[in-house]
């Protein structure tokens, strides 16, 4: 399975994704070619991370499992009131390859709000909202067409999408 990130020495494709849902948030770094599968995923309404990562999984194969992954290994490592591992690795690693964290501190809070080489996305599934704090990979558009990423390659799979009305876009 490949890790939904850029390959080394293309770390300039990569970009924060920070999801938002009832239950906290989680932030990640993935490659700029999900972004558009995470934009398609938000036309189904997931009220979830969960549901949110199953329907960009649909469109760009390994980012569930990336994420989810990470998850597990967040929460291994971290408990309550005890975060010296993730601001360890927040710390030490290049941004480009910090790991996939949830929320919950104002250093992870931070975190989550640093841009990462093209930059940051926000989904706030709660408010309906998708936020670009900063965008240099390509125009964020209400509908469109996505290629299908199969894990490995992009394939000539083609799916259209629209966010629905409620769904709004800031810049």
């Amino acid at each position: 399975m490949l890790r939904p990130v850029a390959e080394p020495g293309d770390n300039m494709n990569v970009m924060r994704y920070t999801v938002i849902d009832r239950k906290g948030a989680v932030s990640f770094i993935a490659h700029c070619d999900a972004f558009n599968a995470m934009i398609a995923a938000c036309a189904r309404n997931p009220e979830t991370l969960e549901e949110f990562l199953a329907n960009a999984d649909a469109y760009y194969q390994s980012l569930q499992d990336y994420v989810l992954f990470g998850l597990a290994v967040f929460d291994e490592r971290n408990g309550p009131g005890n975060y010296r591992a993730i601001h360890a690795a927040l710390d030490f690693c290049p941004p480009e390859e910090q790991p996939v964290f949830r929320v919950v501190d104002d250093v992870t809070r931070e975190a989550s709000l640093r841009p990462v080489k093209a930059g940051l996305i926000i989904f706030n599934l709660r408010a309906k909202r998708i936020i670009q704090m900063q965008n240099s990979y390509s125009e964020l558009k209400r509908s469109g067409r996505i290629r299908v990423f199969d894990g490995t390659n992009l394939t000539n799979v083609v799916h259209k999408y629209a966010l629905p009305a409620e769904w709004s876009v800031v810049p």
